[in-house]
Formats: structure tokens, C-alpha cells, sequence
């Protein structure tokens, strides 16, 4: 069966901003066709959330005044196993603003940013162009990640702002696949339930 790890040479190195893409060897409920934006990455342990798992809960109901700046479908998305009880928010700045200088960012990558949520959603909305809320993360202590990138589990590859405010009718696990080098677009096409093919 093909996983997709053994099409990686030179893997990208795990880091804020990356991609963790579950291959097709994770069969776990939890991470089955997932993809994890990550957050943080030292010696200490990884933190991301996955971006592609939409709950049925309304960013209104939850926290109605970040409501308006919600990426569409305006839903809080589930992060992750971990702390599923608090929330957690990711925004892309616009064009022209330097993350590093806003107290109420901080910086993953480029113009991603967590967002402390006890800002003024009024005043993000003049440095954002849209946020995401996700309630819990996933999280990997120290050579966790390592142990199961090692085992084919994941495929790092770069991420884009636009991963991470990507409409719930996008297919992101299939999308990120098809933009990697040859032959992991490859792995795109493969069912969800493979016994069915």
C-alpha cells in the first residue's frame, strides 16, 4: 500500500508555518485525511491544529463578537484532541501590515498570526482580512512527532495563508497533495474508503 512516506527524500523540515498531512497509513479517526497547520515546533514538542475538521458549532454561538470577521463558513472548526474546551484563533493579516509590530498578534509565518482573542475584533478587522477559531489542538510532545514521521505517519510540505481560511467545500488534504512535487499528487486520489474502490 502506498503512505506516501516513501516518496519523501528531502522531507521539509517540520517548523512554524509548515504542513503535517496525514498519509494514507493514518487510519485513526482522530487524523484520518487530515491536515495539521503548525503552530509551533521546538525542542519541547509540536503544537498545530488541523484545518479540514468543521464542527456544527456557529462562531456566533461561541464568541459572537469575532463573529463578523470569521473566515466563511463562519463556523468554529475542531483543532484538535487537545483542550477542546478553550478556543484558539489564526488570522491572515493584509497586505502591508507588519505582524511583529500589532501587541495583539503574534506571529507564526509570514502574515499568520494567533490572535489573542481578548482583543477588539473591530480593530483586527482594520489589520486582517479574516480569522479562523478553532476549539482545541493537536499536540505532540518531545520526539513524538519524530517517532511518527518516522513511521510514514505524516508528509511535511509548506503551507499557505490561504490553507488556513480555505472554504469547508474544499477537499484541503486532496488540494495541498496536488500542489507537491511528483508523484504525491499521486496520493490525491486516493478513496477515502479504499475497500469500496
Amino acid at each position: 500500500m502506498v503512505s506516501g512516506g516513501e516518496f519523501i527524500h528531502d522531507r521539509p523540515e517540520v517548523a512554524p508555518g509548515a504542513l503535517l498531512i496525514a498519509s494514507t497509513a493514518l487510519s485513526g479517526e482522530t487524523f484520518v485525511r487530515t491536515v495539521v497547520y503548525v503552530i509551533e515546533h521546538d525542542e519541547q514538542g509540536t503544537l498545530g491544529v488541523v484545518l479540514n475538521r468543521m464542527s456544527d458549532a456557529a462562531v456566533h454561538n461561541i464568541l459572537p463578537r469575532w463573529a463578523d470577521l470569521a473566515a466563511s463558513p463562519r463556523a468554529v472548526f475542531v483543532g484538535g484532541p487537545v483542550g477542546t474546551s478553550s478556543a484558539l484563533c489564526l488570522g491572515v493579516a493584509k497586505a502591508g501590515v507588519d505582524v511583529a509590530k500589532q501587541p495583539k498578534l503574534h506571529q507564526v509565518l509570514g502574515p499568520v498570526a494567533m490572535v489573542d482573542l481578548d482583543a477588539d475584533p473591530e480593530e483586527m478587522a482594520t489589520v486582517l482580512t479574516g480569522v479562523r477559531i478553532f476549539a482545541g489542538y493537536a499536540g505532540w510532545e518531545a520526539g513524538q512527532l519524530d517517532d511518527e514521521l518516522a513511521e510514514s505517519s505524516w508528509i511535511v510540505a509548506p503551507g499557505l495563508p490561504t490553507d488556513l481560511l480555505s472554504e469547508p467545500s474544499v477537499d484541503i488534504w486532496q488540494r495541498v497533495l496536488q500542489r507537491q512535487p511528483w508523484p504525491l499528487p499521486l496520493l490525491s486520489t486516493y478513496p477515502l474508503r479504499p475497500e469500496d474502490n
